[in-house]
């Protein structure tokens, strides 16, 4: 048996909430700092989490504007040597290049991870007929070239140049 009272929560529970309270508030200028202090936290695999969660929603929010590099590099030199954060932080960058028409290849794509490949297929930013036929043809799961092939099935409907046949 264990000391702690059946009902109580565990303490992990509650530092990931405050985390994920603070990380939500924290100002540009405090982030750094904070995601690296959440990252000292014992329980590495919370930590993580908490951590993850900051990213995807600043990554989100940032992923078009042009101070999502700059934020990238600052997280990138907080986060270190954690993989499954700088993974994540890389393909939030790829998903960017893709967006914004930058430079990829079709590597970065059919190597990244299934979450990259199913939300490159799903999230509407991403419009390039390239990746998108990439991932219809070459996506890792079913899931994701069905939802790619869709995808571009709806854009060639909705293109201007694009005949109708009734």
């Amino acid at each position: 048996m264990t000391d702690q009272p059946f009902d109580e929560e565990p303490p992990e529970h509650l530092r990931y909430r405050r985390y994920l309270g603070d990380l939500e508030d924290v100002s540009e200028a405090d982030e750094a700092a904070l995601v690296a202090t959440v990252l000292e936290d014992p329980n590495v695999s919370m930590a993580e989490a908490a951590v993850n969660r900051h990213l995807e929603r600043q990554a989100a929010r940032l992923l078009t504007d042009p101070a999502f590099p700059a934020w990238a590099q600052t997280l990138a030199t907080v986060i270190g040597d954690r993989p499954f954060l700088a993974r994540r932080l890389r393909e939030w960058t790829l998903l960017r290049a893709i967006a914004l028409d930058e430079s990829w290849t079709a590597e970065d794509l059919t190597t990244a991870s299934d979450w990259f490949q199913r939300t490159a297929s799903v999230v509407l930013v991403v419009a390039s007929p390239e990746a998108l036929s990439l991932l219809a043809e070459r996506g890792r799961t079913r899931r994701v070239r069905n939802a790619a092939s869709r995808r571009l099935q709806h854009s060639d409907q909705h293109r201007p140049d694009s005949i109708h046949k009734s």
